[in-house]
C-alpha cells in the first residue's frame, strides 16, 4: 500500500504545483480569463534576488532543495524586485516540524505588494531600520496574509493602510481547521492581485477573496515569519493579461 499511497500523493500535488506553467490561461472569479505570463522564475540556486530582516538567533540559507527559515525573534524575507499588477505569485511553502528548536507549527506568512510611504529607498533609507520585529512593518502600505498564526489557530488577510492601521474584518479572520496548517506537507500558494480583487489560494482552496475598493498597485513581496522552520522553493511571478488583449 505504501507505493501507491506516494504515488497518489504525487498526482495530487504535482499538477497543482505546475498548473500555471502548463496553462494557457487563469480563470478569475469564474467570468474574467486571464493570460499567465512569466516574468521571473526562482529554483533557489542562490539567494541573490533576496534580502532578509532578521532578529538575531535565525538564519536564512540554501538547503533542502529550497531557501530554508529557521527563525526565533522574526523575520522577513524580501524578493528584491519591485512588482506591479495585474499579478501572479506563486510559490512552494513547507513548515518543517521534526523536534528541532524552531519546529513550531505556525506563521506560514507573507506580504505583498508593499510600499514605505515615509521613505524614498524601501531597502536603503528607513529609519529606524526595519530588522526583523513585526510591529516595524506596521507603517508599510501593503496586503498581508497569516496562515496558521497564533500557533496554527487562526489564518487572517489584511490590508496595511501606511499609518498604523491594519484592521482585521470578521469574514478574514478564519479559525476552521481546513485553512490551517498541516506540517510536512507541501503548501502551493497562489496570489493574484487584479484591479480591485486580491485572491489568496492554497493547493486548490480559494481561501480569500478580498474587493479593495483602493487596491495598491505596486509593491515588494515578503515571506514573513517567527519562531518557526520554513522551506520555501519554486517561486514564480507572472505579469496578467486578459486573454482577448492578445
Amino acid at each position: 500500500m505504501k507505493p501507491l499511497v506516494l504515488l497518489l500523493t504525487l498526482l495530487i500535488i504535482l499538477p497543482i504545483s505546475l498548473v500555471a506553467q502548463e496553462s494557457a490561461y487563469v480563470t478569475l472569479n469564474d467570468s474574467l480569463v486571464l493570460k499567465p505570463t512569466m516574468i521571473f522564475s526562482e529554483e533557489f540556486s542562490d539567494l541573490d534576488d533576496w534580502i532578509a530582516e532578521q532578529q538575531p538567533g535565525g538564519k536564512v540559507v540554501l538547503n533542502r532543495g529550497g531557501m530554508e527559515i529557521e527563525d526565533t525573534g522574526g523575520c522577513t524575507v524580501w524578493f528584491d524586485k519591485k512588482l506591479a499588477q495585474p499579478v501572479m505569485i506563486e510559490f512552494t511553502a513547507t513548515v518543517i516540524d521534526e523536534g528541532g528548536p524552531q519546529d513550531r507549527v505556525s506563521d506560514l506568512n507573507c506580504f505583498w505588494l508593499a510600499t514605505d510611504p515615509w521613505h524614498g529607498d524601501f531597502f536603503g533609507d528607513q529609519h529606524p531600520h526595519r530588522a526583523g520585529k513585526f510591529s516595524q512593518y506596521d507603517s508599510l502600505k501593503l496586503y498581508y496574509v497569516g496562515l496558521g498564526g497564533h500557533n496554527n489557530t487562526k489564518t487572517r488577510f489584511r490590508r496595511y493602510s501606511g499609518d498604523g492601521q491594519k484592521p482585521l474584518l470578521p469574514e478574514h479572520d478564519l479559525s476552521d481547521e481546513t485553512y490551517l496548517i498541516v506540517p510536512n506537507v507541501p503548501n502551493r500558494i497562489r496570489i493574484i492581485v487584479y484591479n480591485s480583487t486580491i485572491q489568496y489560494w492554497r493547493n486548490e482552496q480559494l481561501i480569500f477573496n478580498v474587493y479593495d475598493a483602493s487596491p495598491y498597485y505596486s509593491g515588494y513581496f515578503g515571506f514573513r515569519t517567527v519562531n518557526n522552520h520554513l522551506v520555501i522553493d519554486d517561486f514564480y511571478v507572472y505579469e496578467l493579461s486578459k486573454m482577448d488583449d492578445h
